[in-house]
């Protein structure tokens, strides 16, 4: 199989910002000169994820996630190796090998797509031919053109449908079953789980088919959505239904309009509304939020206007603010009784829809009226339950302008100057010696080691032969080799030169000394790096004159003037 060259991969992530990958999905808050974080990776109350820029890697003192922009794209995504460098190349503008790109490909996941994408063409080649779905979509108003843009398609009534036209093969039943197409019964037996529905295609951020969501044609019929359950291409709360027709229909979004159903979405693009998503079942999470925001500047989000459209619309709050750095906008629109986008865009036309959304409550307003929507503020009893209620919320607001208005606005509405939230604890770092405990000073091999973990760049300034290498100690073996591989990748970067320890023994004692604080400026640190190396190499010296020492009786002339030459030599030094 054919490998991305490392060279490349160490070109990608020098030109990547680890701070803007993980920031673009995580709020993360400067401290010092790293930045920090809840762990995406586990639930914790208090941040120990940081992420360095200077040495481009992140790191979880909790449950020891660590890695690259790449690690973090594969695991924060759960991108395959190949999608997280094309992803990440997109961004910094690089161009990934095609060759290389394709032969990479994972065999297994490329099977599971190409089944899905199989399932795809059968539901559409199920409308083309079936009367009843045709004469549905008819009675939606919904125009060929896009139906083709959304591929829409129809599962036939009965149990086996799918299984029969494509079930044949074994391997392909098998792949279809992990892609969340079958269901079993008590005894087993294996059915369609999509039957006489409406069939609306998910798909991922490069328009692949990774999931399916079915409305029912009968009324009568529940439920009325069925979405697929979560399978190893499809996670509900990660996914938004549109997005990428969305991104295809326009060259530059500057919004995004986040409803409840796929027939919302539909409908809305049968208007010109080319900008609507929505949810697949769940309410907008985190991730939903961090997507959103990461394709448009303003999110619109389109709810009923009952007490569970704004019990939604809260909670989208609750993902939003996190995430509301400076330049983003959040608003909501509140629907009439029993309007929804489809129905509302149907008798109001573009225009009413547009001048709905001109109107929409800006997140800060909505905020405060439902935080305030029992509470007293005549009087100090109830502008100080406001205050405490909001503090927690508003704590987690991105540094910014944005941030600094909404504890403005509190402090309007209580008479409170402030929030009085409390700072993100310090990172966590090696706890200090006990007291009257003199501090162990590291060995000389360690200290290279941390330096060259902490500034690569270090080991070019060495040059061969390497002397040091030939030491009997502890580590030396571990620092030739990290001065070798920086020599062959020279932009080798902190959380590159991690990964290429990764499953061996050496890598926890590694990550350990990658995440302490290393102060000072850079001269003096490389001064500290070079030092350390010298005396190594003086070292050597007396390594050979003891090695020579030992076997005196037996040295020939050469060896008795080597071993001259070198007491002199360590004298002179």
């Amino acid at each position: 199989m054919a490998r991305i060259p490392d060279a490349f991969i160490d070109e990608l992530l020098a030109r990547a910002d680890i701070v803007e990958v993980v920031g673009a999905r995580v709020p993360l808050k400067r401290q010092g000169r790293e930045y920090a974080a809840c762990c995406p990776f586990h639930d914790e109350r208090s941040p120990s994820f940081t992420v360095s820029p200077n040495k481009q890697f992140y790191h979880c003192f909790g449950c020891g996630a660590h890695g690259t922009a790449l690690s973090f794209l594969m695991q924060y995504d759960r991108l395959e190796f190949l999608d997280a460098v094309e992803e990440l190349a997109r961004r910094v503008g690089l161009e990934v090998p095609r060759d290389t790109a394709q032969r990479n490909a994972n065999p297994e996941t490329r099977d599971l797509y190409g089944a899905m994408e199989a399932a795809s063409t059968f539901f559409r080649t199920q409308l083309a031919h079936s009367e009843k779905a045709r004469a549905y979509v008819a009675k939606r108003g919904i125009a060929p053109e896009i139906v083709e843009r959304y591929a829409i398609g129809y599962a036939p009534d009965g149990f086996s449908a799918l299984r029969d036209a494509l079930g044949a093969d074994p391997q392909r039943m098998q792949l279809l079953e992990r892609g969340g197409l079958f269901s079993k019964n008590d005894r087993g037996a294996v059915y369609d789980k999509f039957r006489d529905r409406l069939m609306f295609p998910i798909l991922d951020r490069r328009g692949r088919t990774i999931a399916f969501g079915g409305r029912v044609i009968n009324p009568e019929d529940s439920p009325k959505y069925l979405n697929s359950p979560e399978t190893p291409l499809f996670h509900k709360g990660r996914e938004l239904y549109g997005l990428w027709q969305a991104k295809q229909a326009n060259a530059k979004l500057e919004r995004l309009i986040v409803v409840e159903g796929y027939m919302d979405v539909v409908a809305l693009a049968q208007y010109g509304v080319s900008q609507a998503v929505a949810t697949l079942g769940t309410a907008t999470t985190p991730d939903h939020a961090e997507l959103l925001f990461r394709n448009a500047p303003d999110v619109y989000f389109c709810f009923d206007g009952d007490r569970a459209g704004r019990a939604a619309a809260w909670k989208a709050v609750e993902s939003v603010l996190p995430r509301m750095k400076d330049g983003r906008q959040a608003f909501f629109l509140f629907l009439p009784d029993g309007e929804d986008p489809d129905s509302l865009v149907r008798r109001e036309g573009v225009a009413g829809f547009d001048a709905r959304l001109r109107d929409a409550t800006p997140l800060s307003t909505f905020f405060f009226a439902h935080m305030s929507h029992d509470v007293n503020l005549g009087n100090i009893d109830g502008k100080a339950r406001l205050a405490e209620r909001c503090k927690p919320l508003l704590v987690q607001i991105p540094d910014g302008a944005f941030g600094d208005l909404m504890r403005q606005r509190l402090a309007e509405l209580t008479g409170i100057g402030g929030t009085g939230g409390q700072p993100p604890p310090p990172l966590r770092r090696a706890a200090p010696p006990a007291r009257g405990t003199p501090a162990q000073k590291p060995s000389l091999v360690r200290t290279a080691i941390t330096h060259l973990l902490h500034r690569p760049g270090f080991a070019l300034e060495l040059q061969p032969p390497y002397r040091f290498a030939v030491l009997r100690q502890a580590g030396i073996e571990l620092l030739s080799e990290l001065v070798l591989l920086v020599r062959e990748r020279p932009d080798i970067a902190t959380g590159a030169l991690l990964e290429h320890f990764e499953g061996r023994d050496e890598l926890a004692a590694l990550q350990k000394l990658a995440v302490l604080d290393l102060p000072g400026e850079e001269p003096d640190l490389r001064a500290e790096f070079l030092d350390a190396i010298t005396q190594l190499e003086r070292q050597v010296l007396q390594q050979r004159i003891e090695v020579l020492q030992q076997r005196f009786s037996e040295l020939d002339a050469a060896e008795k003037r080597e071993l001259l030459e070198l007491l002199q030599a360590r004298r002179q030094r």
